[in-house]
């Protein structure tokens, strides 16, 4: 077929065209109407199109639903969406709670999930399933959750169509808001993703429960990061976290300072968890235990940052049950906010805590341990530590999450990396259907 072009309108047309409104041409099987006769024809043309819409709509109505549990096959627009989201979050027998936990698919999100719905509490999840890990262990989490009754809904915290259309749908007693752009050095590479959903989705979401009635309680996840440059060990909430080392940090505690104003002014109630290096099974790729286990198994160097004097660096590892203990007990001993739609009754609680292990393990000793349940030993890569906001060490003080919430970490290194090793192992197993999903991803 040749290409399209202009085509000239035919005398005859023309004429036809200028026609007299009220008068009628025929030629052969083409009708030209005149204005009274297109505006009818257009009135009709509208009401074509509302039957049309009316029966689709019919269609859909009896169509049969979606299987709930889905994070992506359904919209929040549709009532299929809306059933999914309420028997989420039913709570059955022992249940007191019900929860809206951000950054569901997440490795702490999808672990506290399941540990909320396990003993009876309502939960409903939200994620966006982003790329900066590959996406297909957020997808396998967000399945196991489904198994368990948990739906887990695919959207953007800075989205407030949708943070609103699931506070209308579902009255939650608790916000769990685990959602965040995590890894210090990726911030060096994109510094805007940090601020768009740890600062623009974090008031975004305070904004939606400050204006919701009744306010729900809300905690969230803080870091071990905002206390950036700190010398003074171990780290003490009451201890200055004005100078972060990283883009990260400085995220992390722009939410402390906006959380803090949004308890002053609205009485939301607030519980910060500062995290301390949080590891275990379905952990996260991006991790130095993660990626480190990957290049060992395959015979690759790993690299092991060290401090300008040769200092080796020390993390406190935490490992994932004890935080899940931390984040249950936090919700349970969260007092109910204090204002109604957006107006402050009275003084709100407003808490930080660490969540840490409070022993700080040389990243050395930490491959030793892994060479150990691997039964293979690493090629060593020693080399300087990059300007990218890591510190050398992390420790947590944990004595007012012992007095408030019971904390009590009851999982030493050896043996946490003996679970997560056995997990990955079989995992990503040959034949398991998974061993290919971290193929040619590189950590930042």
């Amino acid at each position: 077929m040749g290409s399209k072009s202009s085509v000239a309108i035919p005398p005859q047309l023309v004429k036809l065209l200028e026609a007299d409104d009220n008068q009628k041409v025929r030629s052969h099987s083409y009708y030209v109407f005149n204005r009274s006769t297109m505006r009818h024809m257009s009135l009709l043309k509208t009401l074509c199109l509302f039957l049309f819409l009316l029966i689709t709509a019919g269609y859909f109505a009896i169509k049969p639903l979606p299987s709930f549990g889905s994070h992506h096959d359904l919209q929040c627009s549709s009532a299929a969406w809306e059933k999914a989201v309420r028997k989420s979050a039913q709570r059955k027998e022992g249940g007191r709670l019900v929860v809206l936990l951000t950054g569901a698919a997440g490795f702490v999100g999808s672990h506290v999930s399941l540990a909320l719905k396990d003993r009876g509490d309502g939960v409903v999840g939200l994620d966006n399933f982003n790329h900066y890990y590959p996406v297909a262990l957020k997808r396998a989490r967000a399945a196991k959750m489904k198994k368990a009754g948990i739906f887990t809904v695919e959207g953007d915290l800075n989205d407030q169509k949708v943070i609103a259309r699931l506070f209308s749908t579902v009255t939650f007693t608790h916000v769990l808001h685990l959602a965040a752009q995590a890894g210090v050095r990726y911030a060096v590479h994109n510094p805007l993703a940090y601020v768009h959903s740890n600062v623009g989705g974090f008031v975004t979401l305070l904004e939606q429960c400050k204006n919701t009635v009744p306010q729900p309680a809300f905690v969230y996840a803080s870091s071990s990061s905002v206390y950036g440059l700190n010398s003074k060990v171990p780290f003490s909430e009451d201890d200055r976290t004005d100078h972060p080392a990283s883009l990260y940090a400085a995220t992390k505690k722009a939410d402390e300072v906006l959380a803090h104003t949004y308890n002053h002014i609205y009485g939301l109630s607030i519980t910060a968890l500062r995290f301390f290096t949080v590891y275990g099974p379905w952990g996260r790729p991006d991790m130095a235990y993660f990626s480190f286990t990957k290049n060992i198994i395959e015979g690759r160097p790993i690299k092991i940052f060290q401090g300008p004097n040769h200092e080796e660096l020390a993390r406190d590892f935490t490992f994932i049950d004890d935080i899940v203990k931390g984040c249950v007990s936090s919700l349970d001993t969260a007092t109910p906010s204090t204002g109604s739609r957006g107006k402050k009754r009275g003084k709100a609680q407003f808490r930080i805590f660490n969540l840490g292990n409070t022993q700080p393990v040389p990243v050395g000793r930490f491959v030793s341990i892994l060479e150990k349940h691997l039964k293979k030993k690493a090629i060593r890569e020693i080399v300087p530590m990059p300007s990218t906001g890591d510190v050398m060490f992390t420790h947590a003080n944990i004595t007012k999450a012992q007095r408030a919430l019971g904390y009590n970490p009851q999982t030493d290194l050896e043996t946490g990396l003996k679970h997560f090793v056995k997990w990955y192992q079989t995992y990503y197993a040959k034949g398991s259907g998974h061993e290919d999903t971290l193929k040619g991803y590189m950590p930042f």
